[in-house]
């Protein structure tokens, strides 16, 4: 058994008493604010010790804190602290995202209450204003990460629009459009005419919406021919009807014209392998400009692509629908064409998938525009690769197909933005037609018809950056040399294609090869306690801080971290935060006990052989558990290592260790009540250094308390010490047996946890022979006195327990009631014993329902043995 050393500072500082409730807002924010003071989370690029790094995923600088950074920000901060504690130089670095579309929006909103729109200001006025208000409101976040406890290195905060990360995209964007893997070209995007920007594929939600279908018939007679489409109002930009090439039933149409209704124009017939020919009619309008499907057919049939409505999706199409928004004019369309008798068939509701922009939820607008774009099939081929190779390790593992298919089918990425707020897309354009891409050490062109771009970058694009650009890059700093590649990413399973791929994407290019982390931790999303969604219309939305005030910020951390299985969703309710309230209650109280009883981590543990079965049975489980929980964090196991902590804490610390320790505490032996000091000390020493990363405020609180240490910040992380005590572990797991039953008994007969009863005790010959007082003790059983008759016994592990009820118990009134409750629990059985005997039932019910009968069942028949076997042990009379 190896000694866990206290800091030199315990010997100079006694231990202090501890008040007698734990008021959590009394304790976190002195503490939080000492920890930084202290500069205790403040990473040292020269450090001889070996990095880890860990990155936030930046919060928007429009937002604030909800259940998922806690949860998430939770997992982190206990990975960083408990690396810091192992001797790591570990680094959390913070910042945030400057949220182009969001951003712009609220700022907008904010003009409009004062009669403004952005055009009335002009782009650098309004762009001044969101720096205000960036200054004055953003970053609200950032206060709410302190309440939670983030352990991050303050002095290295960053923004994505901060001069070194604008200064990083510059130089990116340079590159990659050198090696050609940036250009510029008019391809079908996805439109928000709310947000009055193209969005990318991941930014639109699809939902089923309900609509119309309508069937059209274009052309006269025997040259008609009938398409179906939702969107009418896209006819007015018809270039062709198309078929299957081998469809034989317009084989004789293909290559001629046909006359576009409401227009006057004529369009061509025209095959392409795209057309499903089961489908409908087998014929399909084909709107190059508004729809992505349409648009690859007409380029390969060189078909005209006109754009018949512009950004706020009104048509601009010649004609009595000018002028109409695209609902409008389906409206007045089909009216058109159902007076003209061209409509064949009308379905209303009709559901169909329906894209809409994630930020508004506005119907996104397919919409031919000219944009740049990212050339991703090498980068994604790289990111795959990584991954594949081992380089990166995806956990869980399982979820590695979600990222296999998202960077194995990836398309060219618009990366171009209609908007003001954000990074300028660093491109001029002359007045010759010449087009001049700048980088950061470059002069940018000037002179009369010189102009820049005046789109924005997509904000993924700055945020693909995070991992290096934090880092100084484009300069090699001492930051970048010590710090990357990150460790870990932690992040949830909804952003594998937002984010995680665009980081192994960029940071492989840019850092010659090497991933921009080691591991990818996958998170489930946080759900309320029946496994709903959080959202606002369901009215289930929890503001944590809520329950921070409530119940304490560890009890919040501890609740979010037990429920943390790998890739998982996370249900939480209240009563579960109050649950974890309660665990730190405890650990107040059993600490508080311990200090009170004289606990201290002063002097060496005594030898194994001057110590009781019970010390050495303790200490035995701590080493384990110790191992046990460095290896579940090594796994990224958070359920399993909190739900390990609290069981071996509140179960064999707090109940069992700390009542056993009480007879040598209040015993006259002075060795052994001193022993007991040392080893109770001990066990909290280490279980509250266990704890720490997770619940680090009521674990700092009570550790420099006990052991007069500076803090469990800085702190050594327990290591196994190799003590093992199989012996005493079996001694006492058999004595907490015999307890245990003995208190199951009195608890089965009614008798109140307090009253004590007489008992003769066999030990002769068990393992637990010399803990017949602690038995005693615990099982508040007083000896057998004169007049002692036994009314029931029982064996348990070797042990005859015998016990006196009379006087204790109404023999007739609870043989009385045991025998109704076993009646009931009969009738229950039989009931659904012949329903399970029934043929008909069992071939009409649901198997969910059968499996619910199956369950009645075994519960009556456990709740008919415990009944049985209580009346068993209740004496005749």
């Amino acid at each position: 058994m190896t000694e866990n050393t206290t800091p030199a500072a315990a010997a100079a500082e006694q231990p202090q008493a501890l008040p007698s409730q734990y008021t959590p807002a009394e304790v976190e924010g002195k503490l939080y604010e000492r920890w930084v003071a202290a500069g205790w989370f403040e990473a040292d690029a020269k450090s001889d010790k070996p990095p880890y790094t860990i990155v936030i995923p930046p919060p928007n600088v429009t937002g604030q804190l909800h259940l998922g950074h806690a949860f998430q920000h939770t997992l982190m901060d206990a990975l960083t602290r408990r690396k810091r504690m192992q001797g790591f130089e570990a680094l959390w670095l913070p910042g945030m995202d400057h949220a182009g579309i969001a951003t712009q929006n609220v700022v907008e909103r904010e003009l409009a209450k004062e009669g403004k729109s952005r055009h009335d200001l002009g782009r650098e006025a309004f762009v001044d204003r969101v720096w205000q208000w960036k200054e004055e409101y953003g970053g609200r976040i950032l206060g709410q990460m302190r309440r939670l406890g983030d352990g991050v290195d303050w002095s290295r905060e960053r923004f994505t629009m901060d001069e070194g990360l604008s200064r990083a995209v510059q130089t990116i964007f340079k590159r990659l459009y050198d090696d050609e893997l940036i250009y510029r070209a008019e391809r079908i995007i996805n439109w928000c005419p709310r947000c009055l920007t193209a969005i990318s594929d991941i930014e639109v939600e699809h939902q089923d919406d309900e609509g119309e279908l309508v069937s059209i018939r274009y052309g006269e007679g025997d040259a008609s021919i009938v398409v179906a489409t939702t969107r009418a109002e896209t006819m007015l930009g018809d270039t062709a009807v198309a078929v299957h090439p081998s469809d034989e039933r317009y084989a004789h149409l293909v290559g001629t014209e046909i006359e576009l209704p409401l227009t006057g124009r004529r369009i061509p017939i025209v095959a392409d392998e795209h057309v499903d020919p089961e489908f409908g009619t087998g014929a399909v309008k084909v709107t190059p400009a508004h729809d992505p499907n349409d648009f690859e057919i007409g380029r390969r049939h060189d078909l005209p692509m006109p754009t018949i409505m512009n950004e706020r999706a009104i048509v601009t199409a010649h004609g009595p629908f000018e002028g109409l928004d695209r609902y409008e004019a389906r409206f007045a369309i089909v009216a058109a064409l159902r007076e003209q008798g061209r409509i064949v068939a009308e379905k209303r509701p009709y559901t169909h998938a329906v894209g809409h922009c994630s930020r508004c939820k506005t119907t996104v607008e397919p919409r031919l525009s000219m944009q740049w774009w990212v050339r991703v099939e090498p980068l994604a081929k790289a990111a795959g690769d990584a991954v594949r190779d081992g380089r990166v390790a995806i956990h869980p593992q399982e979820l590695a197909g979600r990222y296999f298919a998202w960077v194995d089918n990836m398309h060219d990425w618009c990366i171009s933005r209609q908007l003001w707020w954000g990074h300028r897309i660093p491109v001029w354009y002359g007045p010759n037609g010449e087009t001049v891409c700048v980088g950061p050490n470059d002069e940018a062109p000037t002179g009369e018809g010189w102009t820049q771009d005046t789109d924005v970058l997509d904000t993924w694009f700055s945020s693909g950056l995070w991992p290096f650009s934090t880092l100084g890059w484009p300069e090699q700093t001492a930051d970048l040399a010590k710090f990357y590649p990150t460790d870990v990413l932690l992040t949830g399973h909804d952003i594998i294609f937002f984010w995680v791929a665009r980081m192994m994407m960029f940071g492989l290019y840019a850092m010659d090869g090497r991933a921009p982390f080691h591991t990818i931790t996958l998170t489930g999303l946080v759900r309320d306690q029946f496994g709903k969604k959080m959202s606002k219309s369901f009215g289930n939305v929890v503001d944590p801080i809520d329950w921070m005030d409530a119940y304490g910020t560890d009890a919040l951390r501890f609740t979010l971290a037990r429920g943390a299985n790998p890739g998982t969703d996370v249900p939480i309710g209240e009563d579960w935060v109050q649950g974890s309230r309660n665990f730190c209650n405890k650990i107040w109280n059993a600490t508080r006990f311990a200090l009170m009883n004289g606990a201290t981590v002063e002097g060496p543990m005594p030898a194994a052989e001057h110590l009781s079965a019970t010390d050495r049975w303790i200490l035995s489980r701590l080493d384990a558990v110790v191992a046990e929980v460095d290896a579940y964090y090594e796994d990224y196991q958070f359920a399993k290592l909190s739900d390990t902590l609290f069981h071996f804490a509140w179960d064999e610390v707090f109940d069992w260790y700390v009542e056993l320790a009480k007879l040598p505490l209040n015993g006259d032996d002075e060795a052994a009540a001193q022993a007991t000091r040392r080893v109770l000390g001990h066990v909290l020493d280490v279980t509250l250094r266990l704890l720490h990363p997770i619940v680090p405020f009521v674990t700092e609180e009570l550790w420099t308390t006990l052991t007069g240490g500076e803090s469990l910040v800085v702190a050594a992380w327990p290591a196994p010490s190799g003590f093992a005590d199989p012996a005493a572990e079996a001694e006492i797991t058999t004595l907490r047996q015999v307890i245990t039953e003995v208190r199951r008994f009195r608890s089965d007969q009614g008798l109140k946890p307090g009253q004590r009863v007489p008992a003769n005790i066999s030990l002769a010959g068990t393992a637990i022979a010399a803990h017949e007082a602690a038995l005693r003790q615990l099982a508040r059983c007083t000896p057998a006195g004169e007049g002692f008759s036994a009314t029931t016994s029982f064996p348990v592990a070797g042990a005859l327990i015998e016990l006196d009820l009379s006087g204790a118990i109404d023999f007739a009134a609870e043989r009385k009631r045991l025998s109704k409750d076993l009646a009931e629990a009969e009738k229950v059985r039989d009931v659904n014993t012949r329903k399970l005997g029934n043929a008909g039932f069992l071939a009409k019910a649901a198997p969910d329902v059968v499996e619910k009968v199956r369950e009645k069942l075994a519960g009556a028949e456990a709740d008919i043995a415990r009944i049985r076997g209580q009346l068993d042990r209740l004496p005749s009379a």
